[in-house]
């Protein structure tokens, strides 16, 4: 029987284990979107982990919505990203750098630019945003025209590019999480009547557009994608066409031979069942937490190929070997979760520092 110990192939990866880092947001890059000094180490860290997919880093400058988060478009983030990946390969692991343009949730307090977000339409998700002055509310997107939708497809091209160059294994588009990708999924979010938007196969078009020219320049065994069916994150509603809207984008997907399709899922079981029999590649499921007793659960029902821990990893560098041995988890420390500096980013302690507070 297959298990999370079970070694596996993922695009041009080779895994001795099913378990990833997950994607997750630390907001401790450099004001211009370098990755901070020590991005390397807390990546290298948690090494043990194989497989790890980085925070979400922004393709363009238009791309950013939050403060102190990393991008890679230009030569700078490029040799941020650079120290991170000869670290991480160092410690014979992989690593993959998650492509995340926000789309309308951003502020503009917190780009470079300072300019209005830009979305599929003009329609504000009704929620605030942490800026250096405080909570604000998410101001009205402005519609990307479609040159500039073509122009954003081109971004994550050039994004996917330097990613490689920086010595990524592979990128992962993210497409969920109600992010611009999402966004142009959702019909309360896209409102477009052009060729981007009304039917199901024109609000999927910008995220099969996207993945197939990053998979056409840097290879589709190096190209993975996230997914959130069914999530109402940013203010997203996908409705009741969710499911015929994600057995076509899967499908047409699942055409391009990519490295992975990875998920996340909070409680539709149907549709991770529909999704599982429609995509003929590895799948990476992410349940965003969870009991313990559930890790490898499905990894052992075939429901997954692998499955990726977020909290749980950045609590316990040596995660995998916790797993391993039946030892006792480190209690994540929510106030440390975004900014800063060592504390509650890279100072977790190992087994072998013997953790004064646990938790099971």
């Amino acid at each position: 029987m297959t298990d999370i110990w079970t070694p596996i192939e993922v695009g041009n990866m080779r895994l001795s284990h099913r378990l990833a880092m997950a994607p997750m947001t630390r907001s401790r890059a450099m004001p211009d979107g370098t990755p901070g000094d020590l991005a390397a180490t807390y990546y290298a860290q948690r090494a043990e982990m194989g497989l790890l997919i980085t925070e979400g880093t922004q393709p363009s400058e238009d791309g950013q919505g939050y403060p102190w988060t990393p991008g890679i478009f230009t030569e700078a983030h490029v040799e941020g990203w650079r120290k991170v990946a000869d670290t991480v390969h160092d410690r014979r692991a992989h690593l993959v750098i998650q492509l995340m343009h926000v789309g309308r949730i951003a502020h503009p307090d917190n780009t470079p630019h300072h300019r209005q977000p830009v979305a599929p339409s003009p329609v504000a998700p009704a929620d605030q945003m942490f800026t250096a002055a405080g909570m604000q509310p998410i101001p009205e997107p402005r519609a990307l025209t479609e040159a500039e939708v073509e122009a954003t497809v081109a971004d994550f091209v050039h994004a996917a590019t330097r990613a490689v160059e920086a010595g990524a294994d592979a990128v992962e588009i993210h497409g969920a999480n109600g992010y611009l990708i999402q966004q142009f999924l959702a019909p309360n979010a896209n409102l477009r009547t052009d060729t981007w938007g009304g039917s199901i196969e024109n609000r999927a078009r910008f995220a099969i557009e996207v993945t197939r020219a990053v998979a056409a320049a840097i290879g589709p065994e190096r190209t993975g994608i996230r997914l959130s069916p069914g999530t109402t994150l940013g203010g997203i509603e996908e409705g009741p066409e969710a499911p015929a809207l994600y057995a076509h984008l899967v499908t047409e997907l699942d055409r391009l031979g990519l490295a992975y399709l990875h998920l996340l899922h909070l409680a539709d079981e149907d549709m991770l069942a529909q999704i599982r029999g429609d995509w003929s590649g590895t799948l990476i499921v992410n349940r965003a937490g969870g009991p313990r007793e559930r890790i490898g659960g499905d990894v052992a029902t075939g429901r997954a190929d692998l499955e990726s821990y977020g909290q749980m990893v950045l609590a316990n560098p040596d995660f995998v070997e916790r797993i391993r041995t039946g030892a006792p988890l480190n209690v994540p420390r929510n106030e440390h979760f975004y900014g800063g500096g060592a504390d509650g980013y890279t100072d977790y302690p190992a087994l072998a520092d013997q953790p004064a507070e646990t938790a099971e």
